[in-house]
């Protein structure tokens, strides 16, 4: 199921909201990202953390990756953004 759409979308939400030509593009891209082995292995690593910790399911905090390789939970915006770039 697809999380609810926010009241106050932050700006690239906002963006791709009214951007029909970008957010068709967008999806592309991150379809071809998301069937990448090494993203699905990324997913499937932080998928058995979450239910090893009773996390999965309920939403919060997503499970963040240090610089050390630990898995610490984080704010999903603070996360997200900071790794949006890598490839």
């Amino acid at each position: 199921m697809a999380p609810r759409k926010v009241n106050n979308p932050r700006k690239s939400a906002k963006y791709y909201r009214e951007n029909k030509e970008a957010r068709e593009k967008k999806k592309k891209t991150d379809n071809k990202v998301n069937a990448r082995p090494s993203q699905k292995a990324k997913r499937a690593e932080l998928a058995r953390e979450r239910r090893k910790r009773g996390m999965m399911g309920k939403g919060g905090k997503d499970l963040s990756h240090t610089k050390d390789g630990r898995l610490v939970k984080e704010n999903a915006s603070a996360n997200r953004a900071r790794n949006r770039g890598k490839k």
